[in-house]
């Protein structure tokens, strides 16, 4: 049965008909894959590969479709992550991993057990991390399963399955330095979870967009560098979060056509979970930022702040053949009407903090592609003035930016919670930005023919620097009080650089 010819109606039916796994198959399956485990939790791994201890397997899990519950009729590969005791970092994890891979490969060809299951193919695939890869057989119907093999470093408390690990993991994570994605093995744990806790629904429309995909785009592109499965995965989960709200009953045809949608909008998209990691750590939260400035598609994993699981492929294909399949039957209800989506927007909303000399902070709802003049509209509905509203923001250790009212918050890459600067000022003011010694930048309105030591009296009633110790400089000429703006050449949006005098000193003590 083709899912294109599918009408929309019978989506559910067809997940039930074609692509669930028969029990008796999956079970076969599982019995030869149990072999593997066995081996490699009684295996001895001892070697001269430059390895100086005895190693250890201190956990073998099932991950992917078989461990997360999703897998299709007649799949038949499965992925084991093995956490090993020679592990104690992820610089060990690098420096040993293609030596631990050798001697798996070694090991297995004296497995009676494996070799009796018709054990082939036995190969290293380099890879994201590099992984073993090999085939056997199940034993009743003699179908052949493909194997695949990583090692990993147990950076997670064996306690820690569900719930957020101390942020200290993802310090040493980032501070590791690894190719994006090398590391994500050791958090596949938090990966699998992730996804095998959902609704059995849910499962219904990941099995759909998976079929879909392998049938329709892998199978037509077999040599283009296309997105992993994961990447759709999470970018299903994200659909059905924001466009339900999270219900466990929902329509399968309007996640599945919501999807397709989401596809054809993929240079918009930038999507990111705080579940396991947060903006707590200044060290988690400059990297995540970092990570969302980069070029969209952004799907951060949600177990792994570093690898943006989306980046690098050849997401126009996919996108195309997203556009195809929402001109099908499966995309088309009873009466020849296009199936609605979800209402979904390509990025989350975010908080954003206005801050204003003489109010209290307000706090505002917005989303990354609102226009800037929306958000302004928004300030001007809950504070009654007449002026022009400047509104700026100064990443850390960066320069404070104008925001202009044409654009919107995802024009400067701003797809997290932002604290917003508002200056307001009359026709015949303009805001100019004085940078600290500190490195932080303050905005000010003032008319342009006003002197510099009214300047200088708004940095002290604001900061508390007394302005007789104030120095300011603007393009390496230190300003005088009494001359105005206006005679430096000082314009809109300029900005100015405050340091405190030196104490003058004398060559005589005063009588």
């Amino acid at each position: 049965m083709e899912l294109y010819d599918t009408p929309a109606s019978r989506l559910d039916s067809f997940v039930a008909e074609w692509l669930q796994p028969h029990r008796e198959q999956k079970e076969e399956v599982l019995e030869a894959v149990w072999t593997v485990q066995k081996f490699l939790r009684e295996e001895n791994f001892e070697g001269d590969y430059g390895l100086d201890q005895k190693v250890q397997v201190l956990k073998v899990l099932k991950v992917g479709s078989y461990g997360n519950g999703t897998a299709l009729r007649n799949s038949l590969e499965v992925d084991l992550v093995v956490f090993l005791s020679c592990f104690h970092s992820f610089q060990q994890e690098a420096k040993h991993h293609q030596a631990i891979l050798n001697l798996i490969r070694k090991k297995l060809w004296y497995c009676q057990d494996l070799l009796a299951l018709g054990l082939e193919d036995v190969e290293i695939i380099q890879g994201v991390p590099d992984a073993l890869v090999f085939t056997i057989q199940t034993r009743g119907t003699v179908e052949p399963v493909t194997v695949t093999i990583v090692p990993a470093y147990r950076a997670l408390e064996p306690s820690v399955s569900n719930s957020q690990p101390q942020p200290e993991v993802y310090v040493s994570l980032i501070e590791a330095y690894g190719y994006p994605g090398n590391f994500s093995p050791s958090f596949s744990e938090l990966q699998r979870n992730f996804v095998k806790h959902r609704p059995t629904k849910l499962k219904s429309l990941l099995r759909l967009v998976k079929h879909w995909y392998l049938q329709y785009v892998k199978a037509k592109c077999p040599r283009a560098a296309l997105p992993p499965d994961y990447a759709l995965e999470l970018l299903t989960i994200y659909a059905w979060e924001m466009g339900t709200q999270e219900k466990e009953n929902f329509r399968l045809d309007k996640g599945f056509t919501t999807v397709m949608e989401l596809l054809q909008e993929y240079k918009f998209l930038c999507i990111y979970w705080t579940k396991y990691y947060t903006f707590q750590n200044p060290v988690i939260k400059d990297f995540v930022r970092k990570q969302l400035k980069r070029d969209r598609p952004i799907i951060l994993d949600p177990a792994d702040p570093t690898h943006n699981v989306a980046e690098g492929y050849r997401w126009d294909i996919v996108a195309q053949r997203a556009c195809h399949c929402l001109k099908q039957n499966c995309c088309y209800d009873d009466k020849e009407n296009p199936v609605p989506s979800w209402t979904v927007k390509r990025a989350q909303d975010i908080q954003v903090t206005v801050e204003q000399r003489g109010y209290s902070d307000l706090i505002l709802r917005v989303n990354p592609y609102e226009p800037i003049k929306k958000v302004q509209q928004k300030i001007w509905q809950t504070r009654d003035s007449m002026g022009l509203h400047h509104l700026s923001f100064q990443e850390p250790g960066g320069k404070r930016q104008l925001l202009s009212s044409q654009c919107s918050l995802a024009d400067y890459s701003i797809f997290s919670n932002i604290c917003l600067c508002l200056v307001e000022t009359t026709s015949l003011e303009i805001q100019v930005f004085v940078k600290n010694p500190d490195g932080g930048s303050l905005a000010y309105a003032i008319d342009p023919k006003s002197f510099i030591l009214g300047l200088k009296q708004q940095i002290e009633d604001k900061q508390g620097l007394p302005r007789k110790q104030q120095q300011l400089e603007f393009q390496g000429q230190v300003l005088q009080d009494w001359l105005s703006l206006y005679s430096y050449g000082i314009q809109d949006s300029d900005t100015l650089i405050l340091s405190k005098k030196k104490a003058e000193r004398f060559p005589f003590p005063p009588s």
